[in-house]
């Protein structure tokens, strides 16, 4: 079995080291969220820091992992009394993204509390991580249910089973580290919240740096036990530093200057709630721990705001995490310094900015800091910016064509009735229009697919609506229809006294209806009619509200656009709405409209998708003022390939709503017309408000229900029957 790789071996990234080992000094702070690219030690970083931490004394044979000398009254293998313990190293639990809520939370054998009336409890992942860490990789990609049961965890400092009556509860105090990349989607903001502190993380652009990366994980995979014992000086180092830090940490003092400093920067940076003020409190008092000192100073203040503020200051998921330090240093040196000046020492105190301080891996070989998997460091001075905003495109995207400048400006708008096969020039792209609350839209009939807040699904949690035989391990009972089932046979069961005699036929599973989130695939036409009388910054803005709107509804996102001769799947369907929302701000326009290829390009990734994720039900978005003047590559009649193109959309029982983009006083209707095709409704861009949309959602149920029924959508219908 390979050796973890050090913690002190891995290269760069100061800022996530720091905040780890933060958190190892007082756990009360409250966890990490760790944000970045694929491929940038991560994982790694977090899977080395249980090394570092102290070892735990538990009660011997405690299965909840309660302490010797305050043993938790409640602990289900109880009662225990006070007296010494076991030591045994701190637990890193991993939290699998398709875990279940039982291995979550614990399982209760309700077949035995029922039949022998006897309460038998499995312990879960939250009791295993007590008095350690609880790791989620992709954290945002966790099912909603379980993000709610962290949460409460999280809240109360405890886990709660309820079951038809029978409850257990056992402590669950844990530090909570989660890792993701904003590319596959964002997280909910009560459990963005939850964690403490927040690091991006992005890989060197610096060869030598990236260079010592290689070099690194090649000797590693090489011997990982050489490698580690090479590292093993260094380590012990860091671990006796945590727990020198540890022991410090109660005379840190915190002083009133530092609380002034800490509430005025909270307050001008308009942070929600007051978790971030007491997260930065507890941050500034862990790094005067980690540098050795009792007095919590300015520098402390502002690294805390680094690293407690950032996700905190988001009000939607297109908004970039990140902190204006020029101002956070206006804050800060608008108050006098009143801490003491620092005792003279012969040793100069390193700044904490990571766990060797420029110790003996600030580099034995003469090579830089960094991580194992290809990642690099972001320096200390760029804390709080996000990589994916780095301006390393150009001002414009990079993404269009620029117009001819001494070409003027014109209405690119092609005529119908033009026979010339030129293309109108493409435009640069436009900022979209200002986001808008919009109204539902949901796809008709019950799902069965992932939990999210769109359209009505058979879910594991929600309004129970019936009971059904156990598939497998029974999980929810419904205790009526148990008992019902039951209840005909006591006599020839031989009951005598008052208690029901249950077996395991008897026992019923309870069907629940909740919601899920559904595949929205969005068809923007970027021809060069949408251009005209600068309609895309409006229709930009329609799609932007969408786009924010699938976010809150816990939705995938695909987007399609079409212009000039073909169309392209411009973002695959994915969790990441601000990646859609990034896509789309650098759309450009221009060119014929080939309405049937964006339509046929829709079938195909459905069709795909169907494969991939055959419980996602989609909704089709089109955006469009309905006209088709190409064939594309197909040639031919450009209305009529579009007609065929809708009708076998519609085949397929996709649930469809056409955004009416035309404008002005002559209007053809044409949008009207491709809408009845899919057999959905068409709503104008004014429409799309939540304050002036009435009835869209009935609207979208009664289009699709007069669709004539296909084999398919027959047999699905008598599968619900009989169920």
């Amino acid at each position: 079995m390979s050796q973890p790789y050090p913690f002190t071996a891995v290269v760069g990234q100061a800022d996530l080291r720091l905040a780890l080992l933060l958190n190892a000094v007082s756990p009360a702070v409250g966890g990490v969220l760790v944000r970045g690219e694929k491929g940038t030690a991560k994982s790694t970083a977090v899977r080395a820091l249980s090394a570092l931490l102290p070892q735990v004394e538990v009660v011997p044979g405690c299965r909840f992992s309660c302490a010797p000398t305050a043993p938790d009254p409640a602990c289900p293998d109880g009662p225990h009394e006070a007296g010494s313990g076991t030591a045994r190293p701190a637990r890193m639990v991993e939290l699998p993204v398709g875990a279940s809520e039982d291995r979550l939370v614990g399982a209760l054998d309700i077949e035995r509390a029922l039949a022998e009336g006897v309460k038998s409890f499995e312990p879960g992942l939250l009791a295993d991580a007590h008095r350690g860490i609880l790791y989620v990789d992709e954290v945002n990609l966790l099912h909603d249910h379980l993000i709610d049961l962290l949460l409460d965890a999280a809240a109360m400092g405890a886990s709660y089973v309820e079951r038809e009556g029978v409850s257990v509860r056992h402590a669950a105090r844990f530090l909570l580290v989660g890792t993701m990349n904003p590319e596959e989607g964002e997280l909910r903001p009560q459990l963005l919240d939850r964690f403490g502190l927040t690091v991006e993380v992005a890989a060197s652009r610096e060869p030598a740096q990236r260079v010592e990366v290689v070099r690194r994980r090649l000797a590693y995979e090489d011997d990982s036990a050489a490698f580690a014992a090479r590292f093993a000086g260094d380590e012990a180092d860091v671990r006796t530093r945590v727990v020198a830090a540890r022991a410090l940490l109660p005379q840190v003092v915190l002083g009133d200057g530092a609380l002034m400093r800490i509430a005025a920067t909270c307050a001008a940076f308009e942070v929600d709630g007051m978790r971030a003020d007491i997260v930065m409190a507890r941050t500034a008092t862990a790094l005067a721990a980690w540098a050795g000192r009792t007095d919590v100073r300015k520098e402390d203040v502002r690294q805390a705001a680094l690293l407690a503020l950032p996700h905190r200051r988001r009000r939607n998921p297109f908004d970039a995490p990140g902190l204006d330090e020029d101002k956070l240093d206006e804050i800060l040196d608008s108050f006098p310094d009143e801490e003491p000046e620092p005792d003279p020492d012969p040793e100069p105190e390193p700044e904490p900015d990571g766990p060797d301080d420029g110790g003996p891996e600030g580099g034995p070989d003469g090579g830089p800091e960094g991580g194992p998997d290809g990642d690099g460091g972001v320096p200390p001075q760029g804390h709080g910016q996000d990589p994916a905003s780095r301006p390393a495109q150009e001002p414009d995207g990079g993404a269009t064509d620029p117009a001819d400048p001494a070409d003027p400006q014109r209405d690119p708008e092609p005529a119908p009735a033009r026979a010339d096969a030129a293309e109108a020039p493409t435009q640069a792209a436009v900022a979209a229009a200002d986001p808008f609350r919009t109204r539902m839209l949901s796809v008709p009939g019950l799902g069965e697919g992932a939990s999210g807040r769109r359209s009505r699904a058979r879910t594991a949690h929600g309004r129970t609506t019936g009971a059904q035989r156990p598939r497998g391990h029974l999980t929810t009972l419904h205790l009526a229809a148990t008992i019902q089932a039951a209840a005909p046979h006591q006599l020839a069961r031989g009951r005598t006294g008052r208690g029901l005699v249950v077996r395991k036929d008897d026992l019923r599973q309870a069907t629940r209806e909740g919601r899920e989130g559904n595949l929205v695939l969005f068809v923007v036409d970027a021809s060069g009619s949408m251009a005209a009388r600068k309609r895309m910054g409006a229709v930009k803005g329609a799609v932007l509200s969408l786009l924010l709107d699938a976010y809150q509804r816990r939705d995938k996102v695909g987007l399609i656009t079409f212009r000039g001769s073909g169309a392209e799947l411009t973002l695959p369907p994915t969790s990441s709405v601000d990646a859609a929302a990034a896509r789309l701000e650098q759309l450009p326009t221009g060119g014929r409209t080939p309405l049937a290829a964006g339509l046929l390009k829709a079938h195909d990734v459905l069709r795909i998708e169907r494969l991939r994720d055959p419980s996602r039900r989609p909704l089709l978005v089109v955006v469009t003022d309905g006209r088709a003047t190409s064939a594309g590559p197909a040639g031919g009649d450009a209305r009529a390939l579009a007609r065929r193109a809708a009708l076998l959309l519609r085949g397929q029982d996709t649930a469809s709503v056409v955004v009416d983009c035309e404008a002005g006083p002559v209007r053809l209707g044409l949008a009207g017309v491709l809408a009845a095709d899919l057999g959905g409704p068409a709503v104008t861009l004014d429409g799309l408000r939540a304050d002036s949309l009435a009835g869209l959602v009935k609207n979208v149920r009664t289009a699709v229900s007069a669709q004539p029924r296909t084999g398919r959508q027959s047999d699905n219908s008598s599968h619900r029957k009989a169920a």
